[in-house]
């Protein structure tokens, strides 16, 4: 028999315990998923915290804090993966512009600024708000621009 799940419902329903369980441990989630692929259900959640890194036991204490109570809340089988955000992530909210603060970013626009020929740039978050833009501290001339998040086509994190 074929079970009909709306995903966003569940999201909604579990959320709220992610959050919870997670800044226990002193981490956000910043993204999580719930999806089907080839069949199976898959619901990942990406951990970050500013003062310290994602080890692998704190991936598997989040893990058995949450998945008796997962499974609960979630009437399908599913598989659950508890994991850092990368390092070289792409961004996929603007809320990520807020928590990777102070992080080196790669930027690509989608019309070049005023009197540049450039759409990709490597830099710096110095602040984000949503009516504004980026604020961001471009590597290359130590520009300090304004960015409107129209403008924005993607971000991801930069190592060097």
């Amino acid at each position: 028999m074929k079970q009909d799940i709306n995903r966003h419902e569940v999201l909604e329903k579990i959320t709220p315990l992610i959050e919870n369980t997670a800044m226990r441990f002193g981490y956000i989630p910043i993204e999580i998923e719930f999806v089907k692929e080839n069949h199976r259900w898959f619901l990942r959640i990406y951990l970050y915290s500013k003062e310290k890194d994602v080890t692998l036991d704190d991936c598997e204490n989040v893990t058995r804090s949450l998945s008796d109570f997962l499974d609960e809340l979630i009437p399908v089988k599913y598989y659950l993966e508890v994991s850092s955000p990368g390092l070289e992530r792409k961004f996929k909210s603007d809320k990520e512009f807020v928590y990777f603060n102070g992080r080196r970013i790669s930027l690509k626009l989608k019309q070049p600024l005023e009197d540049e020929a450039e759409k990709i740039f490597k830099g710096e978050i110095l602040d984000f708000n949503e009516k504004e833009g980026l604020k961001f501290f471009r590597f290359d001339d130590g520009k300090e621009l304004l960015i409107p998040r129209q403008n924005i086509q993607s971000a991801k994190l930069y190592i060097d």
